[in-house]
């Protein structure tokens, strides 16, 4: 019985760090990612860093939930406890900033094509008026 338990905390103890290091490569990616966007003017890139990082804090807070497996003590468990709070209300904000920019998003670029279809028929217009020399 104690083997099994031993075996049990390996594998709790290397999915914690699996989980952690993956949510962080995500979010260390998804930051880089983003600074290359924003040099590129992506009209998007608040949609795109926002799921990113929506995905590495779950990943993070999976890792949390498996935590709270090991913890032996009240005060651990209180700790663990503050930090799935904290963990689950950023998820939340981002996946609220991730519904408001989907719908704005969309809203934007619509106006966006719109008004270049408005500028490309205001330029064809202008050019068939002009007299020939």
């Amino acid at each position: 019985m104690h083997i099994m338990h031993e075996v049990l905390n390996y594998i709790l103890d290397a999915s914690v760090l699996l989980f952690d290091y993956i949510g962080i490569a995500i979010i260390l990616v998804t930051g880089i990612a983003g600074t290359v966007h924003y040099i590129k003017r992506d009209p998007l890139i608040r949609l795109k860093l926002a799921k990113g990082f929506a995905l590495g804090l779950e990943f993070k807070l999976g890792s949390e939930i498996l935590r709270t497996v090991i913890v032996g003590d009240i005060s651990e468990i209180l700790i663990v406890g503050s930090i799935i709070v904290l963990r689950a209300a950023l998820t939340f904000l981002i996946h609220w900033e991730i519904r408001y920019e989907e719908s704005h998003g969309i809203e934007r670029e619509e106006k966006h094509t719109e008004s270049d279809a408005a500028k490309t028929k205001n330029m064809k217009a202008s050019s068939r008026e002009r007299p020939r020399s």
